[in-house]
Formats: C-alpha cells, structure tokens, sequence
C-alpha cells in the first residue's frame, strides 16, 4: 500500500434544542453545546488513546471549536479553523424546525426532497455549492499530512459529503449515512488517490 493520511472525522456534540425530539436546521446560525454535548466530546478523549494525531481543523462554528480545543489540548496540537467547514447553510429556513417548514413552505420542502443536491433554499446553498468549498480543504488536509493522522471536526452534513466522495457514492445518497452526535468516523486516503472508509457513525 502507498503511504496514506488517516482522518478522524468528528460531528459536534448535541446543540441547544438537539435532544428535544424537535428537529430543525441551524446551518450557519452559531447554537450553542449542551452540557450534554461538552461531555460527549469529554468522552471521545478515550478513543484517541492509540491514535497519532499531529494536527487539528475545524469548522469555526462554536459547536465545532469546543470540541477541537478540547480534544486539541488532550492531543496536544492546536486546532486550526476553517469557515470552509461550517454546516451547509440554509439561508431563510435556518433555526426553523422541519414541521413548521413543511406547513409554511410545502412546495419549497417537497422541491428540495425532490432534488437534494441542485436545489437551493432562498439566501442558502446546496450540495454542490458545499461540496466545492469543502472538499478543496479536505484534499488539503490529505496533501499536507502524509503518513499523518488528523482530526477534522466538523458537521452531520459535511461530514456525510466527505464521507460519500470517500465511498465514490452521488450526493443525493446524503441521507443514507447516519451522524449521530459526537460520532467519529475514520478515512484513510492513499496517496495513490484510493480512499478506505475504515469507520462511520461509530
């Protein structure tokens, strides 16, 4: 095998109103963690016992950022922030919960359920507008850390890009990969090109 950069890809801890059942796009908008959320992150200290990180990046969002100086003081390197990372931004339906989205704005809901990557919510993006602001830091990341192992904190929708342009797979199969919480998920990228989804959701 050709030498590889393995990325440890992290979702933020629960945010304000996550464990509520109620669910709702905050995207750009800057919601805090709950203690809950903190101590997910506190958790996931244990799983890096054997790891080798060398650097840190995050989206620059305060979800992300808690967690990548805490994890980041743990390991010891010190996060870099990337605005590139932030969630995908939903422009006037951020905060607003799905079920008064669907009452306010059926035919608008209906049109993105219809053509997830291509449709863009007034003053938001879509899949490709975040696929080309993501994906360029990403292959950064790979290009400067070889032989490394980096930890990348980020979001459930940039997560689920990365992970599906590791996998090969189209950007409308988003929703088939679930992103709990705190999970971590684990890509080695070769330098050959190849990548290998070593974990996801875990």
């Amino acid at each position: 095998m050709t030498s590889k950069t393995r990325i440890y890809l992290i979702r933020h801890g629960e945010v304000a109103g996550g464990g509520t059942g109620v669910r709702r796009y905050n995207g750009h908008t800057d919601v805090p963690l709950t203690d809950h959320g903190k101590a997910q992150y506190l958790a996931l200290r244990e799983r890096f016992a054997a790891a080798r990180i060398t650097a840190c990046y995050t989206s620059d969002l305060s979800r992300c950022v808690w967690g990548a100086e805490t994890l980041g003081a743990h390991l010891n390197v010190v996060p870099v922030r990337h605005p590139e990372l932030r969630e995908l931004c939903m422009g006037e339906w951020e905060a607003r919960s799905w079920q008064e989205l669907q009452e306010c704005y059926p035919a608008e809901w209906q049109a993105r359920l219809a053509d997830l990557v291509n449709y863009r919510v007034p003053g938001g993006e879509n899949l490709l507008d975040v696929r080309r602001r993501v994906m360029p830091v990403i292959d950064g990341i790979v290009a400067r850390h070889r032989d490394e192992e980096v930890l990348v904190v980020a979001h459930g929708g940039v997560n689920r890009l990365i992970l599906l342009e590791a996998l090969g797979a189209p950007l409308s199969s988003l929703f088939a990969i679930d992103q709990h919480y705190a999970c971590l998920n684990i890509i080695d990228y070769y330098a050959d090109g190849n990548a290998v989804v070593k974990l996801v959701n875990g």
